[in-house]
Order: C-alpha cells, then structure tokens, then sequence
C-alpha cells in the first residue's frame, strides 16, 4: 500500500496530477487493513498468534476468558469437574484479589492460569509496549502468589494485536494464544443460539472461546461436552493440544 502511495506520489509530480480522490481511496483502504488485522486475532497481522492445534487427530480445547469470578466461575469449575474435562483460564488479574481460592481451585483441578492483562481496560490496546508489558507482569506476579506458578500463555484482551503488543509479548516471552471458535457467549441469550455458535465448526484442533462470567456458558457447557463427545471428539488442555508449555 505503501509502495502504491509512493508511485501515485510520483506520477502526480512528474506525469499528470492524479486525482484527490485517489489518495483518500488509498487511505482508506490502507486504514481498513490495518483495522481488519487489529480486530482480527487469527490474522497474524501484526504478531504471531496461535489460534488452533494442528492435527488432523479429533481433538479440541475449551477455554475461558475474564474469571475468576465468583458468581459463574465456581459452577464452570464443577461442571469440570463432573465431566472431567480440562480447560484453560484466562485470568484479569485485578480479579483475582479476593478470589485467590478460586485460582487455587483451577489449577489444583488439572486447569490452566492464563494471563489476560491486569485491567482489560476498553483503551489496552491504545497503551504504550512498556505499559502493556506492565500490565502482563503484574498479573503473572498474582498468578504466581496465589499458585506458584508463572503464565507464558498470554490472551490479547478483545483479540486485538498491534504492533506495541508485539514488542510487550516479544519482551515478556509469552506465547500469544488466539482461537478459532468464537462463541459470542458475552451476547447471545439463549443455550440453543450458543451451540449454533459453537457446534458447526467444531475440527481436530479448536480452539473454542468461552467465557466464565456469563450464565448461558453454564446453562450451555454440559451440553457442549456432551455433544463433542458424541461426535467422536476429546477434550485435551490447550498446551498439550498445542504441544506448547503453559508455565515459565
């Protein structure tokens, strides 16, 4: 895009001028890419992110966003339990104060502590790389005083990459961890709109979002177990369906 702006630059000052309204298109199509890859965690626009396994094997990962919380995060966590099925969390760290016996619970259960920044402020991704990096440490300091381990696995909040996200997780040594099933769990209502979400893109290596602060999830999940067993599928930890390690 770069390199069309340049010539056109060009052919305005040595051949005829080119239109204006040429120059707004190319900046406005150069905008929306940029916007496209922000927005879109499975991009790698802007930095390396792993969104599913690869296999050809009938196996998938569960994954939680934006616990521990007491209202939800206890019911997910028996459900679990029940199913025996393991999951990974991936926790807001100023969420944790208070519920450091919910963190211990996940990780005493087989689950994983993921790092999914401290505040998952609306305005992360407008922070500078040190701030964001900040952020990202903060949250492995609490993670680890509660369960004595320390996160690599790290979730952009709302998905979004950019390039001082890049230069923070490049810095931290963090493993950036997308997905590929997107459940919309924080807006839809219904159980039955949530498997229409889910289930017809259930394929070896998934990587399904969910999250465990919303009460459809709960009403939603033993059904959703059930069905990805019925349909041949295990359930594995997300860093042994990625063959990645999940602490540092």
């Amino acid at each position: 895009m770069f390199v069309a702006l340049a010539n056109l630059l060009l052919a305005n000052y040595l051949l005829n001028p080119v239109p204006w309204w040429i120059f707004v298109l190319l900046l406005l199509s150069y905008s929306g890419i940029l916007v496209w890859g922000a927005m879109n965690v499975r991009s790698g626009f802007f930095m390396p992110v792993v969104c599913e396994g690869n296999t050809t094997e009938k196996v998938v990962a569960i994954t939680f966003d934006d616990g521990p919380l007491l209202q939800h995060t206890p019911e997910i966590l028996d459900i679990l339990k029940q199913q025996n099925v393991p999951a990974a969390f991936f926790c807001i760290g100023n969420r944790i104060a208070g519920n450091e016996s919910l963190l211990k619970r996940i990780n005493e259960e087989g689950h994983i502590a993921g790092n999914h920044s401290y505040s998952h402020h609306f305005w992360f991704d407008m922070f500078g790389a040190d701030k964001m990096l900040a952020e990202l440490q903060l949250t492995d300091d609490t993670i680890e005083k509660a369960i004595g381990k320390r996160p690599r696995l790290f979730r952009p909040p709302y998905g979004v990459t950019n390039p001082n996200l890049k230069k923070a997780v490049k810095k931290g040594s963090y493993t950036s961890i997308g997905w590929n099933i997107r459940s919309l769990d924080t807006v839809v209502k219904q159980p039955e709109e949530l498997m229409q979400r889910i289930t017809p893109f259930i394929k070896p290596g998934a990587v399904i979002l969910l999250h465990d602060s919303m009460h459809v999830t709960v009403q939603t999940l033993p059904v959703l177990i059930n069905h990805i067993r019925k349909e041949g599928y295990r359930i594995e930890r997300i860093d042994k369906l990625l063959n990645i390690p999940a602490y540092a």
